[in-house]
């Protein structure tokens, strides 16, 4: 699959509102077409791992709005910066486009945002 990032209207209203359940519940989330869903044995609400090469995160499955096959969509936010590259090249944003990923249905819980930033800084110690 293809991983794209960007922002929603659902994610921009719930800014202001990191830790709320609405903000989770538009950003922890990835989009999908539903013949990709159905070749990947995913139904919407599934929890699912993407992986690429910079890192994994458990989201949401969710059925795309007009997504063509092979593209997947996760909305900008704490979910979207685990699996892009810390790398910004100069530019001071990450690459949230073109990113090759796998995405598989899992059993592993969709973390809150004060869990992920907990996973975020064990790793930075590691390093």
């Amino acid at each position: 699959m293809i991983l794209i990032s960007g922002r929603t209207i659902e994610q921009g209203e719930n800014l202001e509102h990191k830790m709320s359940e609405d903000y989770f519940n538009a950003v922890a989330v990835c989009e999908l077409n539903e013949k990709d869903m159905e070749k990947l044995g995913i139904a919407p609400d599934n929890n699912v791992k993407v992986k690429t090469l910079y890192g994994e995160v458990v989201v949401k499955a969710k059925k795309g709005k007009g997504y063509p096959e092979g593209i997947a969509f996760i909305p900008m936010g704490p979910w979207a910066n685990a699996v892009v590259s810390a790398n910004t090249k100069g530019a001071g944003m990450p690459s949230y486009k073109g990113l090759d990923a796998v995405i598989t249905k899992t059993d592993e819980a969709v973390l809150r945002i004060t869990e992920l930033f907990g996973r975020y800084k064990a790793e930075a110690w590691k390093k």
